[in-house]
């Protein structure tokens, strides 16, 4: 071989030698087209090996991630809704204006509506979960005005915005992961539509609540809690069980405390680990009968087993109406932790029965 010929076939091989190097770049690297923030794109690409120790294909990791931008809306609603962290000096405000908002004739009467109409369904559901009818309906109601409104961000860029912006990433970069992990699993990508924090569907689950709770309700072997109500009730009920939602309980009574009530002897003396402003406000556990010997009394109806545990809370404070609440308050907690929430929910589901 000449030198001439070596040096045609050394430079041959050479660019041979680079354009498999570029294939190579090619094939490895995101196939989306990049948001024109490269920090940010650099972050969602560095989540995939966190992704396939899930299970989350490349496919599937590249069709979620395609197009994905920054969202500064989702960050300014976050900043506007965390604001500044209440002190222990903090006035709380009365729950009166509040339940008078969200638990309102709209609300009643459109949870009565969707109550009758799927009655045979939820009395399944009952039985299945053991939450009352009207518990689930009433979720249904406050999250999403019984699914009129559900959100219009795209999930995966929100949590990927909040993930990246970095102050709560431990919340919400797994969130982001088990939005790939439900598109691995069958949910459509088009489906992944909810709140700027992530929340979604009917129940308004996080993706990661939707992997562990959402069950199917309709029989059609898919939990689409985005446009099934038969799902996204099944789910909420299922939620509720898990929570430990006790069946043939109360999740309360409203009760009239007597003057002169002793508050200090009743004060819990239990530090709370979570939601301290709202376990806080709870007196220590004591029977409905021993509330009853000390001379509170029920607003309405009847008294609860004399055995049922329950704690007291007077929401707007001395001389207003208070509540007996439950280990099936508790549970409802778990779905939303605000006092205010839950009280609302049991007060929605008690206006739905009657």
């Amino acid at each position: 071989m000449t030198r001439a010929s070596q040096f045609r076939t050394g430079r041959l091989f050479s660019s041979l030698g680079v354009i498999l190097s570029a294939w190579m770049l090619t094939a490895s690297a995101p196939l989306h087209a990049q948001s024109g923030d490269p920090a940010f794109d650099n972050y969602v690409q560095s989540l995939w090996p966190k992704a396939q120790a899930r299970g989350v294909s490349r496919t599937t990791f590249d069709r979620v991630t395609a197009g994905l931008r920054y969202n500064p809306r989702v960050i300014a609603l976050d900043r506007d809704n965390l604001g500044s962290p209440p002190s222990n000096n903090t006035p709380i405000p009365a729950f009166a204006p509040y339940k008078a908002k969200h638990v309102d004739a709209a609300r009643i009467n459109g949870g009565r509506r969707v109550h009758d109409r799927l009655l045979p369904l939820l009395s399944r559901i009952e039985q299945r979960t053991g939450v009352p009818t009207s518990i689930m309906i009433a979720i249904y109601g406050h999250e999403t005005a019984y699914g009129q409104v559900t959100g219009n961000f795209d999930l995966p860029e929100a949590l990927a915005t909040l993930a990246y912006e970095g102050r709560r990433r431990s919340l919400f970069e797994p969130e982001f992961l088990a939005t790939l992990q439900m598109v691995e699993r069958g949910v459509p990508r088009s489906a992944l539509k909810g709140s700027w924090a992530g929340a979604f569907g009917y129940p308004q689950f996080l993706p990661s609540v939707y992997l562990a709770v959402a069950e199917d309700g309709d029989g059609d072997g898919r939990a689409n809690i985005w446009s099934s109500e038969a799902d996204a009730i099944e789910s909420i009920g299922a939620y509720l069980r898990r929570a430990g939602w006790r069946a043939g309980q109360p999740w309360g009574v409203a009760v009239r405390v007597p003057d002169g009530f002793n508050r200090a002897r009743v004060a819990s003396r239990l530090a709370p680990t979570r939601c301290a402003r709202v376990f806080e406000r709870h007196s220590r556990w004591r029977s409905m009968a021993e509330w009853r010997a000390d001379g509170i009394q029920p607003v309405s109806g009847n008294w609860p087993d004399g055995k049922v545990q329950a704690v007291l809370l007077e929401p707007d404070g001395p001389g207003k109406t208070a509540y007996l609440l439950t280990g099936n308050y508790r549970a409802i907690l778990d779905y939303n932790c605000s006092n205010f929430y839950a009280l609302s929910v049991g007060l929605l589901a008690d206006e739905i029965d009657r």
